[in-house]
Protein backbone atom coordinates (compact mmCIF):
# COMPACT_ATOMS: atom_id res chain seq x y z
CA UNK A 1 0.00 0.00 0.00
CA UNK A 2 1.83 3.02 -1.00
CA UNK A 3 2.42 5.52 1.45
CA UNK A 4 3.55 9.36 1.07
CA UNK A 5 3.51 12.09 3.98
CA UNK A 6 2.28 15.80 4.43
CA UNK A 7 5.53 18.39 4.29
CA UNK A 8 5.94 21.92 4.26
CA UNK A 9 8.36 23.66 2.09
CA UNK A 10 9.81 25.33 5.56
CA UNK A 11 10.25 21.74 6.69
CA UNK A 12 13.05 21.03 3.51
CA UNK A 13 14.53 24.45 2.73
CA UNK A 14 17.49 25.64 4.48
CA UNK A 15 17.79 21.96 6.30
CA UNK A 16 20.38 19.70 3.90
CA UNK A 17 19.51 16.26 5.77
CA UNK A 18 15.54 16.51 5.54
CA UNK A 19 14.68 14.85 2.31
CA UNK A 20 16.73 12.02 2.57
CA UNK A 21 15.60 11.36 6.27
CA UNK A 22 11.92 12.24 4.62
CA UNK A 23 12.74 9.18 1.82
CA UNK A 24 14.01 6.98 4.89
CA UNK A 25 10.67 6.77 6.35
CA UNK A 26 9.41 4.42 3.84
CA UNK A 27 7.54 6.60 1.70
CA UNK A 28 6.95 6.73 -2.00
CA UNK A 29 5.55 9.77 -2.45
CA UNK A 30 5.61 13.32 -0.49
CA UNK A 31 2.63 15.73 -0.65
CA UNK A 32 4.49 19.10 -0.41
CA UNK A 33 1.89 21.97 0.41
CA UNK A 34 2.19 24.96 -2.63
CA UNK A 35 -0.73 26.84 -1.30
CA UNK A 36 -1.14 26.97 2.49
CA UNK A 37 -3.46 28.70 5.05
CA UNK A 38 -2.16 30.62 7.71
CA UNK A 39 -0.48 28.62 10.50
CA UNK A 40 2.11 28.26 12.80
CA UNK A 41 4.07 25.36 13.09
CA UNK A 42 7.04 23.23 15.02
CA UNK A 43 9.99 22.63 12.83
CA UNK A 44 11.97 20.24 15.55
CA UNK A 45 15.22 19.24 12.97
CA UNK A 46 15.57 22.40 11.24
CA UNK A 47 19.06 23.76 11.67
CA UNK A 48 17.84 27.59 11.64
CA UNK A 49 14.96 27.68 13.60
CA UNK A 50 12.03 25.89 15.59
CA UNK A 51 8.91 27.92 14.90
CA UNK A 52 7.47 29.26 11.97
CA UNK A 53 4.88 31.58 11.80
CA UNK A 54 2.96 31.31 8.25
CA UNK A 55 1.12 34.92 8.91
CA UNK A 56 -2.12 34.50 6.09
CA UNK A 57 -3.10 32.44 3.49
CA UNK A 58 -0.46 32.38 0.80
CA UNK A 59 0.86 30.46 -2.52
CA UNK A 60 4.55 28.93 -1.87
CA UNK A 61 6.14 29.72 -5.36
CA UNK A 62 5.45 32.99 -7.44
CA UNK A 63 2.11 33.21 -8.78
CA UNK A 64 1.97 33.77 -12.73
CA UNK A 65 0.54 37.30 -14.57
CA UNK A 66 -3.17 35.42 -14.78
CA UNK A 67 -3.87 37.51 -11.54
CA UNK A 68 -3.25 40.78 -13.20
CA UNK A 69 -5.76 43.29 -12.70
CA UNK A 70 -8.01 41.05 -10.81
CA UNK A 71 -9.73 41.76 -7.22
CA UNK A 72 -9.53 38.04 -5.84
CA UNK A 73 -5.67 36.85 -6.41
CA UNK A 74 -3.26 34.54 -4.30
CA UNK A 75 -1.54 36.57 -1.59
CA UNK A 76 2.21 35.66 -1.64
CA UNK A 77 3.82 34.36 1.21
CA UNK A 78 6.47 36.09 3.30
CA UNK A 79 9.91 35.38 4.50
CA UNK A 80 8.22 31.92 5.94
CA UNK A 81 8.69 30.82 2.12
CA UNK A 82 9.85 33.57 0.04
CA UNK A 83 10.83 32.93 -3.49
CA UNK A 84 9.84 29.44 -5.28
CA UNK A 85 10.00 27.41 -1.97
CA UNK A 86 7.43 25.07 -3.15
CA UNK A 87 10.13 24.55 -6.30
CA UNK A 88 13.35 24.62 -4.04
CA UNK A 89 11.98 22.08 -1.87
CA UNK A 90 10.28 19.56 -4.71
CA UNK A 91 13.97 19.44 -6.55
CA UNK A 92 15.14 18.44 -3.13
CA UNK A 93 12.95 15.41 -2.49
CA UNK A 94 12.69 14.10 -5.86
CA UNK A 95 16.64 13.71 -5.64
CA UNK A 96 16.11 11.99 -2.68
CA UNK A 97 13.52 9.90 -4.47
CA UNK A 98 10.05 10.17 -3.75
CA UNK A 99 7.37 11.52 -6.14
CA UNK A 100 6.52 14.79 -5.09
CA UNK A 101 2.74 15.72 -5.34
CA UNK A 102 1.50 18.93 -4.71
CA UNK A 103 -1.00 20.11 -2.12
CA UNK A 104 -3.21 22.83 -2.61
CA UNK A 105 -5.59 24.71 0.31
CA UNK A 106 -8.55 26.36 -1.30
CA UNK A 107 -11.75 27.48 0.17
CA UNK A 108 -9.90 28.54 3.74
CA UNK A 109 -8.03 31.73 3.56
CA UNK A 110 -8.59 34.45 6.50
CA UNK A 111 -6.46 37.06 5.01
CA UNK A 112 -9.01 37.05 2.11
CA UNK A 113 -11.78 37.35 4.53
CA UNK A 114 -10.49 40.19 6.82
CA UNK A 115 -9.67 42.38 3.17
CA UNK A 116 -12.64 41.16 1.46
CA UNK A 117 -15.08 40.69 3.72
CA UNK A 118 -17.95 40.87 0.88
CA UNK A 119 -16.60 37.32 0.57
CA UNK A 120 -16.94 35.00 3.65
CA UNK A 121 -19.65 32.56 4.80
CA UNK A 122 -22.57 34.83 6.23
CA UNK A 123 -24.62 32.86 9.01
CA UNK A 124 -28.17 33.45 9.99
CA UNK A 125 -27.15 35.51 12.89
CA UNK A 126 -25.48 37.90 10.31
CA UNK A 127 -22.08 37.04 11.85
CA UNK A 128 -19.28 36.43 8.94
CA UNK A 129 -16.33 33.54 8.74
CA UNK A 130 -13.34 35.86 7.58
CA UNK A 131 -11.56 32.11 7.42
CA UNK A 132 -14.61 30.35 5.17
CA UNK A 133 -14.54 32.26 1.60
CA UNK A 134 -18.61 31.58 0.24
CA UNK A 135 -17.96 29.26 -2.66
CA UNK A 136 -21.25 30.41 -4.17
CA UNK A 137 -20.02 33.47 -5.19
CA UNK A 138 -19.07 33.81 -8.54
CA UNK A 139 -16.05 35.90 -8.12
CA UNK A 140 -14.90 33.65 -5.82
CA UNK A 141 -15.29 30.11 -7.67
CA UNK A 142 -13.71 31.90 -10.46
CA UNK A 143 -10.21 32.32 -8.41
CA UNK A 144 -11.09 29.12 -6.52
CA UNK A 145 -10.77 27.22 -9.86
CA UNK A 146 -7.66 29.15 -11.29
CA UNK A 147 -5.60 28.51 -7.86
CA UNK A 148 -6.30 25.35 -7.88
CA UNK A 149 -4.91 24.52 -11.55
CA UNK A 150 -1.89 27.14 -10.90
CA UNK A 151 -1.18 25.87 -7.81
CA UNK A 152 -1.83 22.21 -8.33
CA UNK A 153 0.11 21.87 -11.77
CA UNK A 154 4.22 22.82 -10.35
CA UNK A 155 6.95 21.75 -12.48
CA UNK A 156 7.98 18.96 -10.86
CA UNK A 157 4.86 17.50 -9.94
CA UNK A 158 3.51 14.13 -10.22
CA UNK A 159 -0.05 14.54 -8.98
CA UNK A 160 -2.21 17.51 -6.80
CA UNK A 161 -4.53 16.80 -3.31
CA UNK A 162 -6.86 19.49 -3.34
CA UNK A 163 -8.34 20.29 0.29
CA UNK A 164 -11.26 22.56 1.25
CA UNK A 165 -12.35 22.58 -1.91
CA UNK A 166 -16.45 23.09 -0.84
CA UNK A 167 -18.25 24.37 2.09
CA UNK A 168 -16.49 25.74 5.17
CA UNK A 169 -18.19 26.34 8.04
CA UNK A 170 -18.28 27.15 12.03
CA UNK A 171 -15.45 24.70 13.47
CA UNK A 172 -12.02 26.38 12.50
CA UNK A 173 -8.59 25.44 14.09
CA UNK A 174 -8.49 29.48 14.88
CA UNK A 175 -5.68 31.49 17.10
CA UNK A 176 -7.36 31.63 20.96
CA UNK A 177 -10.52 29.75 19.86
CA UNK A 178 -12.87 30.16 22.24
CA UNK A 179 -16.15 28.44 20.27
CA UNK A 180 -16.32 24.63 22.35
CA UNK A 181 -18.14 25.66 25.24
CA UNK A 182 -21.54 24.88 23.74
CA UNK A 183 -21.75 21.65 21.80
CA UNK A 184 -23.76 21.89 19.11
CA UNK A 185 -23.64 18.54 17.07
CA UNK A 186 -23.67 17.27 13.75
CA UNK A 187 -26.93 18.82 13.10
CA UNK A 188 -25.71 22.17 14.74
CA UNK A 189 -23.35 22.58 13.11
CA UNK A 190 -24.24 22.34 9.60
CA UNK A 191 -26.63 24.89 10.59
CA UNK A 192 -24.63 27.26 11.57
CA UNK A 193 -22.56 26.26 8.52
CA UNK A 194 -25.27 27.78 6.32
CA UNK A 195 -24.80 30.87 4.36
CA UNK A 196 -26.67 33.76 4.27
CA UNK A 197 -24.77 36.29 1.68
CA UNK A 198 -26.61 38.10 -1.18
CA UNK A 199 -25.62 35.25 -3.47
CA UNK A 200 -26.83 32.53 -1.31
CA UNK A 201 -29.70 34.28 -0.32
CA UNK A 202 -30.55 34.53 -4.16
CA UNK A 203 -29.63 30.82 -4.23
CA UNK A 204 -32.35 29.91 -1.64
CA UNK A 205 -34.79 31.66 -3.08
CA UNK A 206 -34.62 29.83 -6.45
CA UNK A 207 -35.03 26.78 -4.27
CA UNK A 208 -38.91 28.52 -2.85
CA UNK A 209 -37.17 29.56 0.36
CA UNK A 210 -37.82 33.12 1.75
CA UNK A 211 -34.13 33.76 2.63
CA UNK A 212 -35.42 36.28 5.72
CA UNK A 213 -38.26 32.90 6.89
CA UNK A 214 -34.91 31.01 6.28
CA UNK A 215 -32.49 32.75 8.25
CA UNK A 216 -35.26 33.10 11.55
CA UNK A 217 -36.12 29.63 10.98
CA UNK A 218 -32.24 28.43 11.50
CA UNK A 219 -32.38 30.71 14.29
CA UNK A 220 -35.32 29.68 16.12
CA UNK A 221 -34.17 25.92 15.18
CA UNK A 222 -30.73 26.58 17.38
CA UNK A 223 -31.84 28.34 20.60
CA UNK A 224 -32.96 24.86 22.28
CA UNK A 225 -29.16 23.91 21.14
CA UNK A 226 -27.36 27.12 22.89
CA UNK A 227 -29.23 25.94 25.93
CA UNK A 228 -27.79 22.51 25.92
CA UNK A 229 -29.99 20.45 24.45
CA UNK A 230 -28.26 17.23 23.29
CA UNK A 231 -28.45 16.72 19.62
CA UNK A 232 -26.57 13.91 17.74
CA UNK A 233 -28.74 12.78 15.07
CA UNK A 234 -27.04 13.97 12.09
CA UNK A 235 -28.90 14.61 9.15
CA UNK A 236 -32.05 13.51 10.39
CA UNK A 237 -31.28 16.02 13.81
CA UNK A 238 -31.28 18.87 11.11
CA UNK A 239 -34.54 17.33 9.17
CA UNK A 240 -36.44 17.83 12.79
CA UNK A 241 -34.94 21.30 13.55
CA UNK A 242 -35.66 22.66 10.07
CA UNK A 243 -38.16 20.18 8.64
CA UNK A 244 -37.75 17.63 5.74
CA UNK A 245 -38.24 20.04 2.67
CA UNK A 246 -36.80 23.29 4.24
CA UNK A 247 -33.66 21.12 5.27
CA UNK A 248 -33.69 19.67 1.57
CA UNK A 249 -34.40 23.15 0.17
CA UNK A 250 -31.09 24.20 1.62
CA UNK A 251 -29.14 21.27 0.58
CA UNK A 252 -30.41 21.44 -3.04
CA UNK A 253 -28.81 24.99 -3.04
CA UNK A 254 -25.37 24.03 -1.52
CA UNK A 255 -24.33 20.86 -3.36
CA UNK A 256 -25.05 21.79 -6.29
CA UNK A 257 -22.56 24.92 -6.05
CA UNK A 258 -20.53 22.12 -4.06
CA UNK A 259 -20.34 19.70 -7.10
CA UNK A 260 -20.22 22.12 -9.98
CA UNK A 261 -17.28 23.61 -8.12
CA UNK A 262 -15.50 20.03 -7.93
CA UNK A 263 -15.81 19.33 -11.27
CA UNK A 264 -15.09 22.90 -12.88
CA UNK A 265 -11.62 22.92 -10.52
CA UNK A 266 -10.95 19.30 -11.12
CA UNK A 267 -11.73 20.38 -14.93
CA UNK A 268 -9.24 23.25 -14.74
CA UNK A 269 -6.05 21.16 -12.93
CA UNK A 270 -6.10 18.69 -15.84
CA UNK A 271 -6.81 21.24 -18.63
CA UNK A 272 -3.23 22.57 -17.19
CA UNK A 273 -1.67 19.52 -16.49
CA UNK A 274 0.46 16.86 -18.19
CA UNK A 275 -0.88 13.01 -19.36
CA UNK A 276 -1.25 10.81 -16.26
CA UNK A 277 -1.34 13.64 -13.77
CA UNK A 278 -3.12 12.39 -10.63
CA UNK A 279 -6.00 14.97 -9.10
CA UNK A 280 -7.43 13.73 -5.03
CA UNK A 281 -9.59 15.50 -3.32
CA UNK A 282 -9.96 15.65 0.52
CA UNK A 283 -12.87 14.40 1.01
CA UNK A 284 -15.80 13.30 3.96
CA UNK A 285 -18.31 10.74 2.50
CA UNK A 286 -21.54 12.38 5.00
CA UNK A 287 -22.40 14.87 2.79
CA UNK A 288 -23.80 17.54 4.75
CA UNK A 289 -20.27 17.78 6.54
CA UNK A 290 -17.97 21.08 5.59
CA UNK A 291 -14.74 22.12 5.95
CA UNK A 292 -11.07 20.76 5.11
CA UNK A 293 -12.61 17.88 4.07
CA UNK A 294 -15.74 18.35 2.78
CA UNK A 295 -18.88 16.31 2.19
CA UNK A 296 -19.44 14.89 -0.69
CA UNK A 297 -21.33 11.75 -2.66
CA UNK A 298 -18.70 9.53 -3.12
CA UNK A 299 -20.32 8.04 -6.22
CA UNK A 300 -20.30 11.65 -8.06
CA UNK A 301 -17.11 12.40 -7.07
CA UNK A 302 -15.41 9.11 -7.96
CA UNK A 303 -16.37 9.68 -11.47
CA UNK A 304 -14.58 13.32 -11.34
CA UNK A 305 -11.39 12.77 -9.61
CA UNK A 306 -9.04 10.17 -9.69
CA UNK A 307 -9.23 9.08 -5.93
CA UNK A 308 -9.54 10.64 -2.32
CA UNK A 309 -7.94 11.08 0.81
CA UNK A 310 -10.37 10.21 3.45
CA UNK A 311 -9.66 11.74 7.41
CA UNK A 312 -9.08 8.37 9.37
CA UNK A 313 -8.72 10.09 13.28
CA UNK A 314 -11.62 8.59 14.01
CA UNK A 315 -10.99 5.03 12.46
CA UNK A 316 -10.93 4.15 9.03
CA UNK A 317 -14.68 3.78 8.68
CA UNK A 318 -15.46 6.99 6.61
CA UNK A 319 -13.72 4.81 3.55
CA UNK A 320 -16.45 2.11 3.47
CA UNK A 321 -19.21 4.44 1.73
CA UNK A 322 -16.11 5.40 -0.94
CA UNK A 323 -14.75 1.63 -1.39
CA UNK A 324 -18.54 0.38 -2.14
CA UNK A 325 -18.60 2.34 -5.02
CA UNK A 326 -15.97 -0.44 -6.55
CA UNK A 327 -14.85 2.31 -9.28
CA UNK A 328 -11.87 0.27 -10.56
CA UNK A 329 -8.32 2.49 -10.14
CA UNK A 330 -9.45 4.71 -7.96
CA UNK A 331 -7.12 5.79 -5.47
CA UNK A 332 -8.53 5.99 -1.73
CA UNK A 333 -5.86 6.85 0.51
CA UNK A 334 -6.80 6.78 4.51
CA UNK A 335 -5.32 9.87 5.65
CA UNK A 336 -3.97 9.16 9.47
CA UNK A 337 -2.06 11.51 11.66
CA UNK A 338 0.82 10.48 13.07
CA UNK A 339 2.04 13.47 15.41
CA UNK A 340 1.39 12.09 18.89
CA UNK A 341 1.28 15.11 20.17
CA UNK A 342 -1.64 16.51 18.11
CA UNK A 343 -3.43 13.45 18.90
CA UNK A 344 -1.88 10.96 16.22
CA UNK A 345 -1.24 7.52 17.09
CA UNK A 346 1.92 6.30 15.18
CA UNK A 347 2.21 3.16 17.41
CA UNK A 348 -0.70 2.20 15.91
CA UNK A 349 -0.28 2.82 12.30
CA UNK A 350 0.35 -0.84 11.69
CA UNK A 351 -2.81 -2.53 12.98
CA UNK A 352 -4.54 0.90 11.41
CA UNK A 353 -3.05 0.42 7.79
CA UNK A 354 -3.75 -2.89 8.02
CA UNK A 355 -7.50 -1.82 9.00
CA UNK A 356 -7.67 0.46 6.58
CA UNK A 357 -6.65 -2.02 4.34
CA UNK A 358 -9.58 -4.08 4.82
CA UNK A 359 -12.10 -1.31 4.20
CA UNK A 360 -10.96 -0.86 0.55
CA UNK A 361 -8.13 1.58 1.07
CA UNK A 362 -5.48 1.46 -1.86
CA UNK A 363 -2.90 4.38 0.33
CA UNK A 364 -2.03 5.61 3.11
CA UNK A 365 -1.33 9.21 4.04
CA UNK A 366 1.00 10.29 6.95
CA UNK A 367 0.39 13.88 8.55
CA UNK A 368 2.53 15.16 8.91
CA UNK A 369 6.77 14.59 9.03
CA UNK A 370 7.20 18.10 9.41
CA UNK A 371 5.62 18.35 12.56
CA UNK A 372 6.56 14.98 13.61
CA UNK A 373 9.11 14.13 16.86
CA UNK A 374 11.67 11.63 15.82
CA UNK A 375 9.95 9.38 18.03
CA UNK A 376 6.97 9.65 16.09
CA UNK A 377 8.76 8.69 13.09
CA UNK A 378 10.58 5.99 14.03
CA UNK A 379 7.33 4.49 15.05
CA UNK A 380 6.48 5.81 11.27
CA UNK A 381 9.38 3.87 10.28
CA UNK A 382 8.65 0.67 11.66
CA UNK A 383 5.31 0.65 10.99
CA UNK A 384 6.15 1.18 6.81
CA UNK A 385 9.25 -1.40 6.68
CA UNK A 386 6.46 -4.19 8.48
CA UNK A 387 4.06 -3.60 5.09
Amino acid sequence: MKASTFVYPWDITGDPGAPARIAALGVEQVTLASAYHSTRALTPRHPRHRIVTAEHAAVLYPPDDRWAGRALRPYPAGGWAPGDAWGEAAEALAAAGPEVHTWVVLAHNSRLGAERPDTSVVNAYGDRYPWAPCIAQPATRAYLVDLAAEAAVRPGAAGAELESLGWYGLQHLHAHDKTGGVGLGDAGQYLMALCFCPDCRAGYGAQGLDPDELAAAVREALEPLWRGAPDDQGWSGVEKLLGEETAAATRAWRDERARTLQETAVAAVRAAAPTGFQVLLHADPVTHHVGANPGVDPAHILSVADGVVVPCADGPGLLTPFAEQGREGAVLAANFGVVAGMGGSPGTLTADMARARELGATEVRLYHAGLASDADLEAVREALTSR
